[in-house]
C-alpha cells in the first residue's frame, strides 16, 4: 500500500498553484467591479482543488495502466511505480471530482442553473485528458484544454458566480493564468519527450519538437506579460505590479531556451508554478486594496 506521504507526492502539490491562481484572480476582479462574496469564492477554490488533484490522479490511472509511466524521468507516480493499485488510483481520482461536484453544486444552485453543464464539462474534459480509448492529452491539446478551463473557465467562472455579469478584466486575467498554466504543462511534456514518443503519446512537445516547444514556453510567458497590461487597463494601473511575476520566470527560463533536459527540468515546474502565483498575487492586490466596493 502506498504511504501518506506517496498518496500526497501522488497528487502533484506543484500543480496545486495552477488551482488557486484562477480563484485569486477571479475574485480580486469581482472585488473591484461589484465586490467580492467570500464564501463563494471559497466554494470556487474547493473546486478548482478538488479538480486539479483529481485530474493528477486520473493522469497517474490512466498512463499508469498504459504504461506510459513505466520508465519515468521526473517524480514517482502511484500506478507506475506499483506503489498503489490502480483501482485505488481511480477512487482517489473520483473521489475528488465528488468534492468538486458538490461544491461546484453549492456555487450553481446559487448562482446559475447552467453552471451545472459547465461543471460536469469540467469534470469530463479531466477524466478523458489521458482516460478513455482516444485521450485527447495523447492528440496533443492538453494545453488548449488547460488555457480553457483553467484559465477561461475558471477565472471568468469565479468571477460570474460572484457578480452575476461578464467582466472583460477577468477575461484579461483569465489570459494570464491560463497562459502560465499552459506553461506549467508545456514544460512538463519537454520533459516527457523521449519517454512520451516511445509510448506512442503525441503530446504538443512531441509534435512540435524541442525546439519549437522551447519557444512555446517563451511565448506563454510573453502572453501572461501582456495580459498584466490588459488587466491594468481595464482596472487601475496599479495592476501593472503584477509584472514582477517574471522575476521568478528568469531562472526557468533559462533553463528552457538553454537547453535543459530531463531532470534539469523538474525544478522549472516548481518555478512556472509559483511564477504563475505571483502573477495571480501580483495582480490581484492592487485590485482588492483598490476595490470601490470596499
Amino acid at each position: 500500500m502506498a504511504t501518506p506521504s506517496e498518496w500526497l507526492h501522488g497528487a502533484r502539490p506543484r500543480t496545486l498553484p495552477a488551482a488557486v491562481s484562477p480563484v485569486l484572480a477571479g475574485t480580486a476582479v469581482a472585488a473591484y467591479t461589484s465586490g467580492a462574496v467570500w464564501w463563494k469564492a471559497a466554494l470556487a477554490l474547493v473546486v478548482a482543488l478538488a479538480l486539479q488533484v483529481g485530474v493528477n490522479y486520473a493522469n497517474d490511472y490512466s498512463d499508469g495502466i498504459r504504461g506510459t509511466d513505466d520508465q519515468r524521468v521526473g517524480p514517482m507516480r502511484l500506478v507506475g511505480s506499483g506503489a498503489a493499485t490502480p483501482e485505488a488510483v481511480k477512487a482517489a481520482a473520483f473521489a475528488a471530482f465528488g468534492v468538486a461536484a458538490a461544491a461546484g453544486l453549492v456555487l450553481a444552485l446559487t448562482s446559475a442553473w447552467w453552471l451545472v453543464v459547465v461543471g460536469l464539462a469540467c469534470i469530463v474534459a479531466a477524466w478523458f485528458y489521458t482516460g478513455g480509448k482516444r485521450p485527447y492529452g495523447y492528440l496533443a491539446l492538453g494545453e488548449v484544454m488547460v488555457f480553457v478551463f483553467f484559465g477561461l473557465v475558471a477565472v471568468v467562472g469565479t468571477t460570474y458566480v460572484q457578480t452575476g455579469t461578464f467582466e472583460w478584466a477577468a477575461l484579461y486575467a483569465a489570459f494570464g493564468v491560463g497562459s502560465l498554466a499552459c506553461a506549467l504543462l508545456v514544460v512538463n511534456n519537454l520533459r516527457d519527450v523521449p519517454s512520451d514518443t516511445a509510448a506512442g503519446k503525441r503530446t504538443l512537445a512531441v509534435v512540435l519538437g524541442d525546439e519549437r516547444t522551447r519557444y512555446l514556453y517563451l511565448f506563454l510567458v510573453l502572453l501572461a506579460a501582456a495580459a498584466v497590461v490588459a488587466v491594468a487597463a481595464a482596472t487601475t494601473w496599479w495592476a501593472l505590479l503584477g509584472l514582477g511575476f517574471l522575476g521568478r520566470m528568469l531562472a526557468p527560463l533559462r533553463r528552457v531556451l538553454g537547453g535543459a533536459t530531463g531532470p534539469a527540468l523538474v525544478p522549472v515546474l516548481q518555478h512556472t508554478g509559483t511564477g504563475e502565483l505571483a502573477w495571480a498575487v501580483l495582480v490581484s492586490l492592487p485590485l482588492l486594496v483598490t476595490a470601490p466596493s470596499w
